[in-house]
């Protein structure tokens, strides 16, 4: 049954690895089965009925309805087919497999722009299947027989766990924390586990719901893993106070103590999960608990000041969005697309916004308020404080777009300062939401932005560091990252790169920089004698952050080239470069400058510029004046006094073309991801007050403000 020309066709599909579902694809119905993981047991197959949108990973009633069309399609034409509902598809890599004594080769043609795109593998011009991916894995529907022509080849390493168990509830529990606040807690195991069989175990904490993350690992099970799935404290059906990340040091730790005394356990865990599963993770492990050996940190969240929701000593008002989202005691996702941001946004005092934006009060933005500095209350979430006592293998994903991703680089720089063991980095072009997409906001990528192949790694890393299979996994490239410009995948040993150096550009121009269109420049000599640059910032109108605050994605590379043209945003502009220049590594700006006020903001944005002029943001970074040296102590600016600002900005890997400019843009509004500086130097929860701050960058012989690259290769 292998082409698409019948009237009935089968295929089967495979969630991280592990067969789970058949479909009969028929002219006019769809119908389908679902293996039962508890018995193994395969039911009669049912008609899957049009209203089902979405099946698992992979849209199958979309893909029902438009096979037909595929079946027509030439694709053996040219190397891009665009098909009659705008999906366009590039013809993307082979795949060779022998079957059955006869060398085969499939394509898999890359769907382009959209979020969580179904590619297509075709042979012979016969679509044999479809490959789905999202945060949690890769999916895949394929004809019977020819998984070898798949991703699914993957999985046929003989030193993976085999995908051979049944699936075992073992129960709900309800574990009691030190204080008697109680966890609820699921518990899956194999269900051919012998009563005195000892395994490891992979822990989730999520405060979204302990069921949705577990459905996704239920294949860790079935590789011969127990699965823990818990809702963090005062989230779903746990009991005690939600207050994000302050109690998850404590908890974490009396939850790797209670999986290692239970009867199945081998007192090995390992967790893994996204964002706040991420950081759960590293707040586990500051507990110093010896049960925890192994992570697998995606996106995670980093210590409140660098990363959210206090970035550079503001206050995020992009985070909003999640501070919504999570009101209520389970997650609400409805909460997240407002059309009203401008309005929300503009409400003063900011520590009154959720009573008047939703009509009532949130504690934890309550708390949130009464802790404008960096004190204990923040501190106890600082997972980056107690680098002495996390040793623990860690993989860590991440993207140049991910607006959480200053936590996986404190991560890699606490354990490269501590001199850890078997540190691993993926770093790829993606978003808060990784490995969905090849397009971010009109910004292309390569067909191989999206990787079939990181499910499988997770479970060689625990294979490896729970089960202790040597599977060589420890040997490989400690670095994976992906070359925005070149859209090619690199390895290293180290994060920056050997061969990373530092070079400085300096901002220099003839009077104001501040249009595009205007004199500031960028130059590898510092200037002697220029004129210092000014500009004026209207907490009432702060130039804008390019990004939709319902989309919850608060570091996407946007086009600011029509943003420059604002009175308030300076712009330094290097000349059209005579060779392609590599830049990977983090950024630093070194920025002289004065303001009128007692604080105020400042902002520094990297872009490249292409030859039509558009200017997209590569990295860029806020810092709060009062701040500059200390987010312990905050010292109020003395009007009209040269301060000296070195902001990290973070981490890039970017191929500036031949012919493109570097611009940096200096401003002190980031209106959607930051609440505004009211320029008082009152509090920020409580001040209703705002006032203009005139702005003064300095760049002569005694203030030479500069921004620092990474240049790998190439030359300015």
């Amino acid at each position: 049954m292998e082409g698409l020309n019948l009237k009935e066709q089968l295929f089967y599909y495979y969630r991280f690895g592990v067969h789970t579902s058949d479909f009969l694809f028929r002219e006019h119905n769809l119908m389908h089965r679902m293996m039962n993981i508890e018995t193994g047991e395969w039911p009669e197959f049912s008609e899957l009925l049009p209203q089902d949108i979405t099946y698992r990973d992979i849209p199958i009633v979309k893909v029902w309805e438009h096979i037909g069309e595929m079946k027509k399609t030439d694709w053996n034409t040219d190397d891009e087919v665009v098909l009659s509902w705008d999906h366009r598809y590039k013809k993307y890599m082979s795949i060779e497999a022998n079957i059955e004594g006869r060398n085969r080769t499939a394509w898999v043609w890359a769907l382009m722009g959209v979020q969580c795109p179904v590619d297509v593998i075709v042979e012979d011009n016969n679509v044999i299947g479809f490959i789905s991916t999202n945060t949690q894995g890769c999916s895949v529907l394929v004809l019977p027989g020819l998984e070898e022509l798949t991703p699914l080849k993957l999985w046929n390493d003989p030193k993976l766990s085999e995908a051979n168990h049944l699936v075992k509830h073992y129960g709900t529990f309800y574990v009691p924390m030190r204080d008697g606040t109680k966890l609820a807690t699921d518990v899956w195991v194999p269900g051919d586990l012998p009563e005195d069989a000892k395994i490891p175990t992979v822990l989730m904490r999520t405060p979204y719901g302990r069921y949705a993350y577990a459905n996704g690992k239920m294949n860790f099970v079935q590789r011969g893993y127990a699965l823990v799935s818990q809702d963090v404290r005062g989230r779903d059906d746990s009991e005690g106070e939600w207050l994000p990340n302050h109690f998850e040091i404590e908890d974490g730790d009396d939850t790797l103590n209670w999986i290692a005394s239970q009867p199945w356990s081998d007192g090995k865990v390992g967790m893994i999960g996204p964002s706040y599963l991420g950081k759960v993770q590293w707040l586990a492990a500051a507990s110093g608990n010896p049960h925890l050996k192994a992570l697998v940190s995606q996106v995670t969240a980093g210590s409140p000041f660098v990363d959210v929701p206090r970035l550079g000593g503001t206050m995020l008002s992009g985070f909003l969005a999640w501070s919504f989202m999570m009101a209520d005691k389970r997650v609400n996702n409805n909460a997240l697309r407002r059309i009203d941001w401008n309005e929300v946004l503009s409400i003063r005092p900011i520590k009154d916004i959720p009573q008047k934006a939703i009509g009532r009060e949130l504690s934890f933005w309550t708390k949130w308020m009464e802790h404008p500095n960096n004190d204990d209350f923040w501190k106890r979430e600082d997972w980056t404080l107690y680098g002495d006592k996390i040793d623990i293998p860690a993989l860590l994903v991440s993207g140049w777009y991910d607006d959480d991703g200053r936590g996986t680089i404190q991560a890699w720089d606490m354990n490269k300062e501590h001199k850890r063991e078997n540190q691993r980095m993926i770093l790829g072009p993606w978003m808060h939401h990784f490995n969905t997409t090849r397009t971010i906001h009109n910004i292309e990528f390569g067909s191989n932005a999206i990787r079939y192949d990181l499910d499988v790694l997770y479970v060689r890393w625990f294979d490896h560091f729970l089960k202790g299979v040597d599977n060589g996994v420890e040997k490989e490239p400690k670095v994976s990252y992906y070359m925005v410009g070149q859209n090619e995948w690199k390895t290293d040993e180290n994060w920056p790169p050997e061969g990373s150096e530092y070079k400085k550009l300096y901002i220099q121009s003839k009077g104001n920089a501040r249009t595009s269109m205007g004199d500031g420049y960028l130059n590898t000599t510092p200037s002697s004698d220029q004129p210092a640059d000014t500009y004026k910032f209207d907490p009432l109108d702060p130039a804008p952050y390019l990004i939709d605050v319902s989309e919850n994605e608060m570091a996407v590379p946007e086009n600011y080239k029509d943003v420059e043209k604002r009175e308030d945003i300076l712009v330094y502009t290097s000349k059209p470069l005579k060779e392609d220049l590599t830049v990977v590594g983090d950024v630093y700006a070194e920025i002289y400058a004065a303001s009128s006020a007692k604080d105020t903001d400042w902002v520094v944005r990297l872009t490249d510029v292409d030859e039509s002029g558009n200017s997209i943001r590569l990295s860029d970074e806020i810092l709060r004046a009062r701040y500059h040296n200390s987010f312990e102590k905050p010292e109020l600016l003395e009007p009209g006094k040269i301060e000296k600002y070195t902001i990290r900005m973070p981490k890039i890997a970017n191929v500036f073309k031949k012919g493109h400019r570097i611009r940096v843009q200096i401003t002190s509004g980031a209106k959607n991801l930051c609440f505004p500086n009211h320029n008082t130097g009152n509090d920020h929860a409580t001040d209703v007050e705002m006032i203009t701050a005139y702005q003064t960058v300095y760049h002569d012989q005694n203030y030479c403000s500069h921004i620092k690259l990474p240049v790998l290769k190439g030359s300015f």
